[in-house]
């Protein structure tokens, strides 16, 4: 329940920073290593002990990066459906959000800007001529969706007569015309930045922007990464993904800051001033209102 002398962004940020904590997801090991640093990396294990500490992390054994990265998607999920629908006075709409995973019962070409890719795909797996051309990168799987369904006639005249049975007889809003649902945003959520899997975010948007059919979904990436360089690998020079949002952007520069001065390395405030002035970085809370946009 959201503490009535708090914002309900502010208490569902602090929810979300709980549940981090409570699963492991963020956690230090006896060894001072948390479990978003690069064990290898002296900048990485101080920066992100530092912020684990500000979050009041609790020291146990680290969890293994893949369960970590996992249950990061659930609790992002978690905290949009706690936030973005309580937002229909700024953007209204039949909204669901979801993560895909691998269980899912969705995917892709689920979404109307999309099934086309579903007919593609039945053709290219009884050709192999045409899947040799064509690989398969136009299959996308977002590790989290926001989604809305189609409105009925009688929910869009519902204040006067908008639209009749002459006109509007293509956009997919209707569901006389479209019974799927519209893909709003894909979130690919990344706990870390060291793998190579971290860094698909940037295949993933160039194919969701050239392989839809009607508007450009919203796409985001989250994390949880604390090396500013490491995030400046995506955010900086591509014009593919919208913005990258920090689970913790507010703790992360305190941290940044608190060790950048301590050794020296002016380099590290200044990158991560620079992801921040030029908009490339913002924090969690800033996600649920960027989506109304």
């Amino acid at each position: 329940m959201t503490n009535k002398n708090n914002a309900l962004i502010t208490e569902q940020r602090k929810w979300l920073h709980t549940e981090i904590i409570r699963t492991g997801t963020l956690a230090i090991n006896s060894e001072g290593v948390a479990t978003n640093a690069d064990r290898g990396n002296k900048p990485s294990v101080a920066i992100a002990s530092k912020l684990a500490l500000r979050l009041m992390s609790e020291t146990h054994e680290r969890q293994a990066g893949q369960t970590s990265g996992s249950m990061f998607e659930v609790l992002l999920a978690g905290f949009l459906r706690r936030t973005f629908p309580k937002l229909q006075h700024i953007r209204p709409g039949s909204w669901e959000i979801i993560q895909l995973g691998n269980r899912s019962s969705y995917k892709t070409s689920s979404f109307a800007q999309y099934e086309h890719l579903e007919y593609l795909k039945e053709l290219t797996d009884t050709n192999t001529r045409l899947k040799t051309i064509l690989g398969n990168d136009y299959m996308i799987a977002p590790d989290v969706v926001v989604y809305r369904w189609p409105l009925d006639d009688e929910d869009i005249n519902s204040s006067e007569l908008i639209v009749d049975d002459y006109t509007a007889s293509i956009t997919e809003l209707r569901t006389n015309n479209n019974t799927k649902p519209i893909l709003h945003a894909s979130v690919s959520a990344k706990w870390t930045m060291r793998s190579d899997r971290a860094q698909n975010s940037r295949t993933e948007a160039p194919n969701l922007i050239r392989n839809r059919k009607g508007r450009v979904p919203n796409i985001v990436v989250v994390t949880g990464e604390p090396l500013p360089s490491r995030i400046a690998s995506l955010a900086l020079g591509t014009g593919d993904i919208d913005c990258m949002y920090h689970f913790a952007l507010y703790e992360l520069i305190e941290a940044v800051d608190e060790y950048g001065y301590a050794n020296e390395r002016e380099d590290i405030i200044e990158q991560l001033d620079t992801l921040v002035a030029g908009k490339r970085l913002k924090d969690i809370s800033d996600l649920p209102l960027d989506l109304c946009i």
